[in-house]
C-alpha cells in the first residue's frame, strides 16, 4: 500500500515520465500537423484550460491578498528578468573562450533572457504546495513586463546572417509561446 500512495502522491512526476516515454516511443502523435494537432491544442487550449482551472480554485480573499504582496511580486520578477538572465550572460562570458558553437551560445543567451513557460510555472508551483495564488498573480504581472530577450538579441544577430535562417521564426515562436 505505500507504493500505491507515493504514486498518488507523485502523480504528476509519473505522468510528465510516462508523457516522455509516450513520446519517445511514437513521436509522430505529437509533431505539427499530426492527431494531436499542439500548434492549436498546446498553444490555445492547453495554457487556457490550466489558467482557467487555476482561477476556479482561487479564492477572492487570496487572489486580492495575492495581488498586494508588492515586494514577493517585485522580487520575483526581478530575480527572473534580471538576476537570473545576468548570471547566464557571466556565464556565456566564460563559455565565450571554449571552442562551443557560437549559435549555440546565442541560443543559451536567448533561453536565459525569457521567462519560465507560464502553464509550467503555475502547475509546478501546485504540484510542490506553493502559494499558487501569488505564482498565478506573478505570472500574469510577468507576462506584461517587457522581457530582456529583445534587448539582448538586438546587435547579437550578425548583418551577414543569410535570410534563410531559422533564428527569426524560432525566437518568435518561443516569445509568442511564453507570452501565451
Amino acid at each position: 500500500m505505500r507504493l500505491l500512495e507515493r504514486m498518488r502522491k507523485e502523480w504528476f512526476m509519473i505522468g510528465i515520465v510516462l508523457a516522455i516515454a509516450g513520446a519517445k516511443l511514437e513521436p509522430s502523435i505529437g509533431v505539427n500537423g499530426g492527431p494531436l494537432k499542439p500548434e492549436i491544442t498546446v498553444s490555445y487550449i492547453a495554457v487556457a484550460t490550466i489558467f482557467f482551472n487555476s482561477g476556479l480554485s482561487l479564492k477572492t480573499e487570496e487572489l486580492t491578498s495575492a495581488l498586494v504582496h508588492v515586494r514577493l511580486h517585485l522580487f520575483i520578477q526581478i530575480f527572473t528578468l534580471a538576476f537570473f538572465p545576468a548570471t547566464i550572460w557571466l556565464f556565456l562570458q566564460l563559455l565565450s573562450i571554449t571552442p562551443i558553437n557560437e549559435w549555440l551560445l546565442k541560443g543559451l543567451q536567448t533561453v536565459g533572457c525569457m521567462p519560465p513557460p507560464v502553464s509550467s510555472a503555475v502547475i509546478l508551483t501546485k504540484a510542490v504546495g506553493g502559494n499558487e495564488t501569488s505564482e498565478t498573480v506573478s505570472t500574469v504581472r510577468g507576462v506584461s513586463t517587457p522581457s530582456p530577450l529583445t534587448s539582448f538579441l538586438c546587435g547579437s544577430v550578425p548583418p551577414s546572417r543569410p535570410p534563410s535562417h531559422p533564428l527569426p521564426h524560432a525566437t518568435t515562436d518561443l516569445f509568442s509561446v511564453a507570452i501565451d
